[in-house]
């Protein structure tokens, strides 16, 4: 059995920091669970590209508001209680409007290391075993 807490784990290297977010790690690859699950803060008044060409993502939004454009497509709108699925690698603009912080419960297939940052095209490398 694995028990972490948030914090313990943000007190830790499992929390990484970018330009428009952050990302505490609870669950990675090698606690070989064959997903990795991440509560992430997508700061206000952002915009981030993304493109995970080499995973699949779902995201829960537990609070905060803003909204997801599909490069190409549509836009809408997230807000607590929002779940999205990105099942098609899509390409993406996650933006959190400027009143607070949205915070994510995301979890990834296949499950990242731990250290993975957005390339400048918005994607995490899939690191080989």
């Amino acid at each position: 059995m694995i028990v972490r807490t948030l914090e313990e784990c943000r007190n830790s290297e499992r929390r990484v920091v970018a330009d428009t977010w952050e990302s505490v790690r609870m669950l990675l690859r090698d606690d070989k669970m064959g997903f990795s699950f991440h509560i992430t803060n997508i700061y206000a008044g952002t915009d981030t590209h993304i493109h995970y060409k080499n995973h699949l993502e779902s995201v829960y939004c537990i609070s905060g508001e803003g909204e997801i454009e599909v490069v190409g497509g549509k836009t809408y709108p997230i807000k607590p209680g929002t779940l999205y699925i990105l099942d098609k690698h899509d390409e993406h603009q996650l933006r959190a409007y400027k009143d607070a912080d949205m915070v994510m419960a995301c979890v990834f297939n296949p499950p990242i290391t731990g250290a993975e940052t957005h390339d400048e095209n918005g994607v995490y490398p899939l690191i080989e075993e």
